[in-house]
């Protein structure tokens, strides 16, 4: 399956199935879920990176597990709009996957989701750096994904 725009992506997947939000890093991959009715976003887990077959066979058990029909893959977009070598990494990414499997996939705009998720691990829940280093990458994947999940849900309220 080619790479979908958001909006077209509910119409790809089967009701009722959850999608997977995916903050890509450098050393590690944080891991999101949403719920079956595609309203929440949660954090669920980290993949340290090492082999891609061996990350791309952890993502697709756990999208096996948990019956994801979709993934939203956050695209770190430069400030001006353009697109750059991590951008260009995520979009190399998805495409590995989809030479392993069909998989829907679409990207999300994910400028300043680390930050925004930082600032809230800090002001809101007072943690340090070391308590926030497990939990950044996991949460700014909940972030993309929840973002997107709000875009598709407020596209199909103006249709």
């Amino acid at each position: 399956m080619p790479v979908l725009d958001l909006l077209d992506l509910p119409a790809a997947c089967p009701p009722d199935t959850p999608w997977m939000g995916l903050d890509l890093g450098e050393k590690t991959i944080g891991v999101a879920v949403s719920d079956a009715t595609r309203m929440i976003a949660s954090p669920l887990e980290l993949i340290r990176k090492s082999k891609f077959t061996l990350e791309a066979e952890h993502l697709f058990k756990l999208m096996a597990h948990r019956k994801v029909s979709a993934l939203v893959v956050g695209l770190p977009i430069n400030m001006d709009g353009t697109e750059g070598p991590r951008a260009q990494s995520c979009r190399a990414f998805a495409r590995n996957l989809e030479r392993l499997r069909p998989v829907n996939v679409a990207f999300w705009d994910e400028r300043l989701s680390t930050s925004a998720v930082e600032r809230f691990l800090i002001d809101e829940l007072d943690l340090n750096r070391k308590r926030r280093a497990g939990v950044v990458d996991r949460t700014a994947a909940a972030w993309i994904l929840q973002g997107a999940l709000d875009r598709v849900r407020d596209q199909a309220t103006w249709v």
